[in-house]
């Protein structure tokens, strides 16, 4: 069985991005993967990230009625993790520790409370290690 996975808002971004059909590919393939094998998850923090962008930033914005349905299609069955205050002062004492953004700690805190080796994101450094997990930039 393959290490559990976490992907980040960006790869469900890319998913629908036609103006860079590599990433698109990337992103889709992995979704494909979290979903069929189980291995991949998301956070509460995920779903509502990719729901405000892909209602009000995309090219062509979700309207209310696909973001529900992607939300019951594809980010429900991937969502595990959901916030406690354990969750937060985790967060706040990776954002202390590494010096960065207090999203991107509560994502690694996410991922490591989850039980993931991977965390796939093109927000941190590349094959960094932090709190049990390799991060893995997937569009390099």
């Amino acid at each position: 069985m393959s290490a559990r996975f976490f992907l980040d808002t960006n790869v469900f971004v890319y998913s629908f991005d036609a103006s860079s059909p590599a990433k698109q590919k990337k992103a889709r393939d992995l979704i494909d993967r979290a979903l069929s094998t189980r291995g991949g998850l998301v956070s509460y923090q995920v779903v509502q990230e990719f729901l405000n962008v892909a209602l009000r930033k995309f090219e062509m914005p979700l309207t209310p009625h696909e973001g529900r349905s992607y939300l019951d299609q594809v980010l429900a069955p991937l969502c595990e993790v959901f916030p406690t205050m354990r969750l937060y002062q985790r967060a706040l004492d990776l954002k202390s520790e590494m010096n960065i953004h207090f999203y991107d700690a509560l994502v690694i805190a996410s991922a490591s409370e989850a039980g993931c080796k991977i965390l796939y994101t093109e927000d941190l450094q590349h094959d960094q290690r932090v709190a049990g997990l390799v991060i893995q930039n997937p569009f390099l």
